[in-house]
């Protein structure tokens, strides 16, 4: 029995359909380089991030440093002893408070890149 052209089956191809996310799903890299509100919150908490670790740092340089004169003051007859703790005592606290400032200013960083490339 020949099938008339009208029952032949048709095959219709096209590009492969990939729905991970509901439809209108934006990643945060979209919205941050469209400038949108959210996008705009995003970089706004990056930064406000940032600024507190730059604002504690701040306050412990300021708590540990702030105090010296009045130190000095208290002792005006030990001149040795301001020349080692600014020579010598204030460089391991400094190096420290750095070093802590870097690793949490790289930790915030690489938790807005995991936020925004959305792994």
């Amino acid at each position: 029995m020949p099938q008339s052209p009208a029952d032949r089956r048709v095959v219709v191809t096209g590009p492969p359909r990939q729905t991970r996310r509901a439809p209108g799903y934006y990643r945060p890299r979209t919205e941050i380089d469209e400038q949108t509100t959210l996008g705009h919150t995003y970089v706004r908490s990056l930064m406000r991030s940032q600024l507190r670790a730059g604002l504690t740092v701040f306050a412990v340089l300021g708590l540990l440093i702030g105090p010296l004169p009045l130190l000095f003051a208290a002792m005006p007859d030990a001149r040795g002893l301001e020349w080692l703790v600014l020579g010598f005592g204030l460089y391991a606290p400094l190096v420290l408070l750095a070093r802590w400032y870097v690793r949490r200013a790289e930790r915030n960083e690489r938790d807005f890149v995991r936020l925004v490339e959305d792994r």
